[in-house]
């Protein structure tokens, strides 16, 4: 098997969107995507029941979950499984196809192990990602749909393309994530009051049994996204994921003058943030942990301070699919030296 270290210098000669697709093509093989397991997948799938846990009513082998934004069409579900994560979230996807924002849209920050993307939610649009994944249930491991507004939904109609979208993809995914903190499509980081929220809530809860997350911003004062999120859960969402990418472009020496930045250089910013939601909400709440998580250690981190899940987007890109077995295998480890027989045992410990 090839190394990915030798690979990603040749990779990289790539523009970011442009290698991006060239891994798509790869998870998307026949060969790949029709075989639910095979030696590579028994491989580099961690099923140690150590891992393991039962949340949103299905099983999660393991805690470690592929961030929205890398599989936005759902055309790679068997491939990301088969790298070794735990569960994948598709997405963001809004009800008519659109194409995104102008290229270049996705830009390398190498040093800084980060990137940063100004896509604009582009995706085939809500009845072909149904089409696409009423052709690939059931799925083995769980499957959360990230879901937006087109961009020239104005705000005040935003509320419709959400719960459109809600009653499309009904009894598809295991969970739904309410996406009002992109800073890619305009305006809709607005949408992040309590207004909007609790009328969101109110509806979407009556036409589905199935569980809504909430994803907020990393660049919100500290104060406001507790109130937020605090607001939310009372409001009827099931959970809350945090955080989405920054637009703090002091983060990289050289940052382009659009988009959101996510990567190493995010880590900070979104730990401090995950940390005082879950100060308020640990215990009332699932919780799902994001934003420059790319080892074990600051997986382990972010579980002990009260995520019961956690997800990778930007560190597959520099680290490489083999990242994810080795995160998992390090963290059953992790687990037996603070001597936790599961996983359960180490959410929260240090709240």
């Amino acid at each position: 098997m090839l190394n990915y270290e030798s690979i990603k210098p040749y990779l990289f000669k790539f523009e970011p969107e442009t290698a991006h697709h060239i891994a798509e093509t790869v998870l998307r093989l026949p060969n790949i995507c029709q075989i639910p397991f095979n030696p590579y997948l028994e491989s580099h799938f961690v099923n140690d029941v150590s891992l393991r846990q039962e949340i949103f009513g299905r099983t999660f082998y393991n805690p470690i979950g592929l961030g929205a934004g890398f599989d936005k069409n759902a055309t790679m579900i068997r491939g990301i499984q088969i790298l070794g994560f735990g569960f994948t979230e598709i997405g963001t996807v809004t009800p008519k196809p659109q194409r995104g924002n102008p290229k270049p849209r996705m830009f390398r920050h190498v040093q800084e192990q980060s990137i940063q993307n100004a896509m604009g939610f582009n995706n085939d649009g809500a009845y072909k990602v149904v089409k696409r994944l009423q052709k690939r249930t059931p799925f083995t491991t769980p499957i959360g749909v990230n879901i937006g507004k087109n961009k020239l939904t104005p705000e005040h109609e935003a509320l419709n393309d959400y719960t459109h979208l809600i009653k499309a993809f009904d009894g598809l995914g295991d969970y739904f994530v309410i996406n009002i903190s992109s800073p890619n499509t305009p305006g809709l980081r607005d949408l992040q009051n309590e207004a909007f929220i609790k009328n969101l809530f109110s509806q979407a809860k009556a036409l589905t049994p199935t569980p809504i997350l909430l994803k907020i911003a990393p660049d919100m004062e500290i104060e406001d996204a507790v109130n937020l999120t605090k607001m939310a859960v009372e409001s009827g969402a099931d959970g809350i994921i945090a955080t989405n990418t920054t637009i703090d472009y002091s983060l990289v020496k050289h940052p382009k003058d659009i988009g959101g930045i996510s990567g190493a250089v995010l880590q900070e910013k979104s730990f401090k943030i995950f940390d005082a939601i879950a100060k308020e909400l640990y215990g009332k709440t699932t919780l799902i942990s994001v934003g420059g998580i790319d080892s074990a250690k600051e997986a382990y981190k972010r579980i002990k301070a009260g995520a019961s899940l956690v997800q990778i987007l930007s560190g597959l890109i520099f680290h490489g699919p083999d990242m994810i077995m080795h995160m998992n295998n390090e963290l059953v480890q992790l687990l037996k030296a603070d001597g936790y027989e599961n996983i359960s045992q180490a959410i929260g410990a240090n709240r």
